[in-house]
């Protein structure tokens, strides 16, 4: 018996979504059965064709049409001869900034069978949460060009940090501390940058005093980006503005071994309104269309969209099973220095499930 439904919105979106995003559903339906949870998906053809085809990434109202889902699962965005500041401010962010998806939660972890490229990153030693602050920072709409085209031609973009913004990200990342390993790390560069990056440190220490069951650190961006590649076992939650949190996150994807593995959440906690789980890694358009791309990052947020929908149980069953694929069998993609198409590792991990 369906013990609790959920209505699904599915954007597959550019290139290897249209791939990952089946293959995650496969997942979904098989645990889903297991477990008695009952989900409806609405496919939504939102992306860079038909943004080619009726000069928009989604239609006028699909803001709204998304808001009556309780979940979206979003495969990848951007496509060859679509400029991806146009791809990108067309459905991603104004998704994530309407539902006040202001966490963007990235897990990194170095499974057995996924050989890192550093001698020193073990499997069950590295395994670390990046929290980004997901909707303002340094990627706002404020600032323009004047004189293009012109020698004197200048750009401005302006960074927006606000108290509000930058608390609750803090009070959400030390909430999560508090629930793991007990220690955060905060991302900053308030020695070269003089007015947002001081005003975020005294956040952390200001925020660190109602936590203190937590202990912490911060570290300039990049210094932090070395130690990454030195101690990446150091770290449990790693906390940084939209840009570094951006940037951190594909660094520590490239430690896990793949950032075709890698995983995240735009997650509104207060659940005022859907929040959308994606694959870190970008569209690839380089092997679109043949088979082969690594359905992992998109089951993984799968498996963070049922945690999120209250089936802890579910979505440990499809960590577990990924652990278990990666350490047990021979299965790969060819990202992972395998032959197996996105259909033949997807069915193993179904097989296990």
């Amino acid at each position: 018996m369906t013990e609790q439904h959920h209505r699904i919105a599915l954007i597959p979106g550019d290139g290897i979504g249209a791939e990952v995003v089946p293959a995650a559903r496969r997942v979904l339906d098989a645990v889903s059965e297991r477990h008695g949870i009952g989900l409806t998906y609405t496919e939504l053809d939102w992306s860079c064709e038909r943004y080619l085809n009726e000069g928009a990434m989604m239609p006028d109202d699909g803001l709204e049409r998304l808001g009556e889902h309780d979940a979206i699962l979003l495969g990848a965005v951007g496509y060859p001869g679509v400029p991806d500041h146009v791809s990108l401010w067309g459905l991603l962010i104004p998704i994530r900034r309407h539902f006040r998806q202001y966490v963007n939660l990235r897990p990194i972890r170095v499974f057995e069978g996924v050989p890192s490229p550093l001698r020193d990153a073990a499997p069950g030693e590295v395994d670390f949460v990046i929290v980004r602050e997901n909707v303002e920072g340094e990627y706002s709409q404020i600032g323009g060009r004047l004189h293009q085209g012109f020698p004197e031609e200048i750009a401005v973009q302006e960074a927006v940090f606000t108290r509000a913004g930058v608390t609750r990200i803090l009070d959400y990342a030390f909430g999560l501390a508090a629930r793991r390993g007990g220690y955060l790390t905060s991302a900053t560069k308030s020695n070269g940058i003089v007015h947002t990056m001081p005003f975020w440190d005294e956040l952390v220490a200001e925020r660190a005093a109602v936590h203190p069951g937590v202990s912490w650190d911060q570290e300039h961006i990049d210094a932090l980006a070395a130690k990454f590649v030195l101690q990446p076992a150091r770290f449990d939650v790693v906390v940084g503005s939209n840009l570094f949190g951006d940037i951190l996150s594909d660094l520590a994807a490239a430690v896990a071994g793949s950032i075709g593995i890698a995983p995240s959440a735009n997650l509104n906690p207060e659940r005022d309104f859907p929040s959308m789980f994606e694959p870190v890694h970008g569209s690839a358009p380089d092997i679109a269309g043949r088979g082969v791309a690594n359905p992992l990052g998109t089951i993984w947020s799968a498996a963070l969209m049922l945690d999120h929908l209250g089936h802890a149980r579910a979505a440990a069953d499809i960590t577990d099973a990924i652990t278990a694929v990666l350490a047990k069998s021979t299965v790969r993609t060819p990202d992972l220095g395998g032959s197996a198409t996105t259909d033949e590792f997807t069915a193993a991990l179904v097989e296990t499930l």
